[in-house]
């Protein structure tokens, strides 16, 4: 099993929940490396059901939105589907601003998305 730096990954069942490490995901260094890491779980684990629980996240930049869109079409790619959860408020005004709202099924709690596969 692979390590990992910046997210933190455990099973529930079937499903992986990614939980993040970092507070602020800005940096373009922190945030390759958690694309690379997010990839790897579809890529080299074969994670079709995957979570993602944003309660550690305050801060999310745009182009850490774009390694989300980007782990998005992996996953269906694969075959898998990728849920989202526990979100902060001023973090989902930006999926919402950005119409990502509508591409990621995003869930209020980790429990509604576990249960929703």
């Amino acid at each position: 099993m692979a390590t990992h730096r910046r997210i933190d990954v455990s099973k529930v069942g079937d499903v992986s929940v990614v939980r993040f490490v970092d507070k602020k995901i800005l940096d373009e260094a922190g945030i390759q490396e958690l694309g690379a890491e997010l990839f790897a779980l579809v890529e080299h684990d074969n994670r079709k059901s995957i979570v993602l629980n944003f309660s550690n996240v305050e801060f999310l930049s745009s182009a850490a939105l774009g390694k989300l869109i980007t782990l998005d079409r992996k996953v269906k790619s694969a075959k898998g589907r990728l849920k989202m959860s526990n979100i902060r408020p001023e973090i989902m005004d930006v999926f919402q601003v950005t119409k990502l709202n509508k591409v990621f099924d995003i869930r209020s709690e980790e429990a509604e998305a576990i249960s929703a596969f």
